[in-house]
């Protein structure tokens, strides 16, 4: 049976609330929440994972299907570096990204887990990253990589209409990590 990239997800949102792992999804995803739909290879999900949960959350990851791939090392090593590790799914083509939740020293991380948005998508809740961090987080990658498809995404989240958009928010954050000016710019077009 073929499985979806939605359905892929639905499990692995069951998985995490299995072991009461706290997710945001963002990324491509998340942009066809907030923005307008659009294809994405990838599901990016920010974890907060602690070493108890790396065992059990293998396992259950590899009981998704026969073909799958994820490593428990890989785990680790991401746990201690603040760094991501991958969960590929050979039938649907997909590869998950799981990022490490940044360090409770850093601020705006913190701010933007906890600013999380539920959405209830064919009766399952998915926690998924604000509409408005997700537009910082695209001009931060963008700041970083210079991809036309973080300002592309950017442009569709500011041009959905049903959204009401925090504005103080995201121009308090934008100057404070230096994207203030590729907003600007984006907002003037």
């Amino acid at each position: 049976m073929e499985i979806t990239a939605e359905q892929l997800l639905y499990k692995i949102v069951k998985i995490l609330n299995a072991f009461k792992i706290p997710y945001v999804i963002t990324g491509g995803f998340a942009v066809a929440v907030w923005g307008r739909p659009r294809f994405t290879a990838d599901i990016d999900i920010i974890v907060e994972l602690v070493s108890k949960n790396i065992e059990p959350l293998t396992k259950a990851l590899l009981k998704i299907d026969k073909d799958v791939y994820v490593s428990e090392e890989a785990m680790r090593d991401a746990l201690l570096s603040n760094g991501e590790f991958n969960f590929i799914h050979p039938q649907t083509g997909l590869k998950v990204d799981f990022w490490t939740r940044e360090s409770k020293a850093d601020i705006y991380g913190e701010v933007k887990f906890e600013r999380r948005i539920v959405k209830k998508i064919d009766n399952q809740k998915i926690f998924f990253v604000s509409p408005e961090d997700l537009i910082l987080s695209k001009l931060s990658w963008y700041k970083e990589g210079e991809s036309s498809k973080h300002l592309e995404d950017v442009k569709s989240i500011l041009n959905n209409k049903k959204l009401k958009l925090d504005f103080k928010y995201i121009n308090n954050w934008a100057e404070k990590q230096s994207t203030i000016k590729i907003l600007e710019e984006i907002i003037k077009k």
